[in-house]
Formats: C-alpha cells, sequence, structure tokens
C-alpha cells in the first residue's frame, strides 16, 4: 500500500478532525499498516517537542502516539502560535521564524510555505503505507483558497481523497456538509469522497433517511455515524474557549482512595498554552480540576496551577486586574500550594524583563518565587529528564524566558519556596511516581485526607482512550470503504454541486 493517504478535513473547527485522525491511525495500525498523521499547517498554543528538539502540535504528536510511531516535525511542518488576535509566531520544521501578522502570513508569507509543506508530506508517503492528514477548520473558507496549504490546496496537489467531518451535536450538520461540498470548485469537489457524522446520540436509524436525501443531493455517500464518547480527554488542539470560569477537566470516574477529594483551580491566563498539563491530575481518581477566573474562585482549592502562556507580561497583568494575584500572594503567605508551570512560573518571580515577547522591558512579577526571567531571542526547546520529590521525571521545554534561580529549594529547573513551586517543565505531572509523591505534598499542605491512586498509569490511560478512538472507527465507521480511499484514491466520476466556489 505504500503512500496510500486521506485527509481528513471539518465542516467546522472543533468538529472532531483530530479525534476522527487519531482514529483511524490507531485503527489502521492495529491492521498491521505502518501510518504517520500529517497536518501542514496548525494553530495552536498546545504543542509538544520531538526527541530531535522541535516543536510540533500536541494533537499531531497524539496522533503520532496512536500510530505508535515516534512524532516527528514532518508531521506539523508549520505551527502558528497566536500572541494576539492579530499576529503569531510562525514555527517552520520545528523551529521559530519569526512573528507575523494574519495578513502578511495570508498575503504572501503562507504560499512560500507550500513547498516545504509538501515536501514533509511526499517524504512521509515515501516512508510509510499510508498518511492521515488532518485539515484545518473548513475547506470552504472562500476567503483564504488562494492560498490554502493544509485543506485542498494539498489535497489536490497529492491527489488525496477527503473525508468532511461534522460535529452533529451542535445542529446542523446537514447543512454543514452540503454547503462544504457546495462551495467548493469543481476540481476540489472532486477529490470530496463523503463524509462522516461525529457525536451522535440517539437511535441512528432516525438519521438513516437524512444521510439518504444528503446522498441523493450530493451524490456522496457518508462513511459513518460515530457516537458521542464522553472521557476521552485526549490532547486538544487548540485553547479552551469562552468563558472558562466554571469548565471541568473530564476525569476517570473512580472516588478516591482516602477519606477526601483534592480540588484543583487553574488560573485560566489569556493565551494559556499546554492547559494538557493537567490532564495527568485530572485521571488521579479523587482529583476535580477546574478552569478559574475569578478569586473567589481559589478559596477552596487545594491546588492553584498557573499554566502555561504565550503572554507572560499579558498574563500578569490579567491576574492584577481580576484579583487572582493577591489571591495567590494570600495563600502563598498561608501555606497553601501554588504551582507555576512554563509561562507561569515566570510570572511567580521577582522579575521579569521582556524584549522579545512583549517588549514591555522590566516589568515586576508577583514575588512569590526567587527568580528573575530574561527573554531571549532564541527559544528553548528540550526534553530533560532529571529527578524531584525523590522520583524521576521526564518533561518538555518550549520557552523563551531564560530562568535565574536566586534562592528557594532547587524544583527540577525552578524551585521551591513552602508550598509554591515553579518549573519551565511542561509535562512533569505525567511522570506516575513524581505526581503522586507531589500529590501527597499538596494533600499535607492542604490538610486533605486526600491519598494518590497506587497504581495510576497516565501513559496507560492514554493508550486505553487510544484504543477508544480506534474501536469507534472500527464500530462505527465502513472501515472497507475507508481503506479503498486510502489504497485506490478517490472514486471517479462524484457529481459537480452547484453552485462551487465563486
Amino acid at each position: 500500500m505504500r503512500g496510500g493517504g486521506l485527509l481528513v478535513a471539518g465542516t467546522t473547527s472543533d468538529a472532531g478532525k483530530s479525534v476522527v485522525t487519531a482514529g483511524i491511525c490507531r485503527w489502521l495500525v492495529r491492521q498491521g499498516v505502518k501510518v504517520a498523521p500529517f497536518k501542514g499547517q496548525n494553530m495552536s498554543l498546545n504543542s509538544f517537542v520531538t526527541r530531535e528538539g522541535a516543536e510540533i502540535g500536541r494533537a499531531q504528536a497524539m496522533q503520532a502516539q496512536a500510530a505508535r510511531v515516534e512524532p516527528s516535525a514532518l508531521m506539523n511542518p508549520v505551527l502558528l502560535k497566536p500572541g494576539s488576535d492579530r499576529s503569531s509566531q510562525v514555527v517552520l520544521m520545528g523551529k521559530p521564524v519569526g512573528e507575523m501578522s494574519a495578513r502578511g502570513y495570508h498575503g504572501g508569507r503562507q504560499q512560500t510555505l507550500f513547498e516545504p509543506v509538501m515536501a514533509c508530506l511526499e517524504e512521509l508517503r515515501g516512508t510509510y503505507d499510508a498518511v492521515i492528514c488532518e485539515g484545518a477548520g473548513s475547506p470552504a473558507e472562500i476567503n483564504l483558497r488562494r492560498t490554502d496549504i493544509v485543506n485542498m490546496g494539498i489535497a489536490r496537489a497529492a491527489k488525496l481523497p477527503v473525508v468532511v467531518v461534522g460535529d452533529i451535536d451542535r445542529g446542523g450538520v446537514f447543512a454543514q456538509f452540503f454547503g462544504t461540498t457546495a462551495l467548493l470548485a469543481p476540481e476540489d469537489q472532486e477529490l470530496v469522497a463523503g463524509y462522516l457524522v461525529n457525536k451522535f446520540r440517539g437511535d441512528v436509524t432516525l438519521l438513516e433517511p437524512g444521510l439518504d436525501m444528503l446522498h441523493g443531493l450530493t451524490g456522496r455517500r457518508t462513511f459513518g455515524v460515530l457516537p458521542y464518547a464522553h472521557g476521552l480527554g485526549i490532547d486538544e488542539e487548540d485553547g479552551l474557549r469562552v468563558s472558562l470560569r466554571g469548565t471541568v477537566r473530564e476525569s476517570v470516574v473512580a472516588p478516591p482512595v482516602g477519606e477526601d477529594v483534592l480540588r484543583v483551580a487553574v488560573c485560566a491566563v489569556p493565551l494559556m498554552s499546554n492547559f494538557t498539563d493537567v490532564d495527568a491530575l485530572a485521571a488521579e481518581p479523587g482529583v476535580v480540576v477546574r478552569f478559574v477566573d475569578r478569586p473567589e474562585e481559589l478559596v477552596d482549592a487545594d491546588l492553584v496551577v498557573v499554566p502555561g502562556t504565550r503572554g507572560t507580561v499579558k498574563a500578569l497583568a490579567w491576574l492584577r486586574e481580576r484579583g487572582l494575584a493577591d489571591a495567590l500572594a494570600r495563600r502563598a503567605a498561608e501555606g497553601r500550594p501554588v504551582l507555576g508551570i512554563c509561562g507561569g512560573f515566570q510570572a511567580l518571580g521577582e522579575r521579569i524583563e521582556d524584549e522579545v515577547e512583549s517588549k514591555a522591558g522590566v516589568v515586576d512579577g508577583l514575588g512569590l518565587l526567587p527568580v528573575r526571567i530574561r527573554f531571549g531571542v532564541e527559544k528553548t526547546l528540550a526534553r530533560p529528564v532529571g529527578e524531584a520529590l525523590g522520583e524521576r521525571v521526564e518533561g518538555y521545554e518550549i520557552h523563551h524566558g531564560v530562568a535565574e534561580v536566586l534562592g528557594g529549594t532547587p524544583f527540577l529547573d525552578g524551585c521551591r519556596v513552602g508550598a509554591v513551586w515553579g518549573t519551565h517543565w511542561h509535562g512533569s505531572l505525567e511522570s506516575d511516581g513524581f505526581r503522586r509523591a507531589f500529590l501527597r505534598e499538596v494533600a499535607a499542605a492542604a490538610g486533605r485526607r486526600f491519598v494518590p491512586a497506587p497504581d495510576t498509569s497516565f501513559g496507560t490511560l492514554r493508550e486505553e482512550q487510544l484504543d477508544r478512538l480506534g474501536d469507534l472507527i472500527e464500530e462505527h465507521a465502513d472501515t472497507d470503504a475507508l481503506l479503498r480511499l486510502i489504497e485506490k484514491g478517490v472514486p471517479q466520476g462524484l457529481p459537480f454541486v452547484p453552485p462551487g466556489a465563486p
């Protein structure tokens, strides 16, 4: 099958492209197919560092795990990391190459990236039996089609069949499928093989008449109806949307081992990045994780996490404006646990010198840790291994800030003072022994009779979640038809749906 492929597009952002791509990868690898994921251009603040020191989207790292292969920069050659509503850092082949406005990117720079994106895809297709590509947003963004390097642009160049995913839980999925197809140019429509319904609740027989009518209107079949699946907990591509107040991170259903639960509040700072760090906490029985944006929501928390952010200075201002900075200071004075990760660690320090990210110059931090931060032009991308609380820890680093630790007790690359911890390391809580030791310290400081489960394995739970995604595809999609698409390409003679692209 060498070189087979498929593009998973979506009617909207968050339609389920990432999980469907991961599910197809896991299903294929269980069939003995050597498969890799690919996303030509990703916009996300949740990123990961590969073993060779390249930064890629966490969704592609998760999909690589689903495919049981090592993540590589080839799988996500272009990563855009928003720094504001109008500009992003451009990461090319895992390394930052500068900041660019949306107008500047779509006005010319994006087109220059098409060749390296296609080169990465072709290299993967020459190495793997199949490459499952994920699109971005919708392929029917008619204002951006001319410079597209992630949806129909690569599908047409690589002659990839396209399956469009729609989220029926939002409603309007038939209009989304029809409208998406009808807004594509004839040459693009020729590649759209059909549809995949995601997040369906109820009796599928009630949906079937609509699917038959959709086939009559478009000449394209539906390759499956995936049921709504709770508690998948896989890495998300973008920041949590909307007002984050009260949003609870999904966790396992098991009751606590000890007498108490442990409540974790995560400050929903602006440009929050790698909030997936708290997934390992949510995986622990008896740990409840929620995102907050008001000081009163810290009162009953046993642990407060100040997470990573792409805008440390902006996050500091937000913490002060909201009254959260004062609430954190009160917690520190009372010996109640606070953990700062990456940008959150930087915010907890004494001083920040930033001529790179915000260009704000010298800014006072919250002063809860004896640390001074200086932002450097070069980004640190690393996969450190160390020890903390008597346990082995693995993590990854993605930051411009360089920390000068002036005191406290060493903690990973940062420090600890009382019940306040700070580190640049993302992913450290995925190390099971360390996570349990850390939670024991938190419970003791918080006065909770919480006991970490002795056998929770975050890696095992992640594998089980990825297997669930593979099961969704195997049990609810027409896998024979999908395999024919991957091996042989799009069927010939699919009808044109007017009016097409304007």
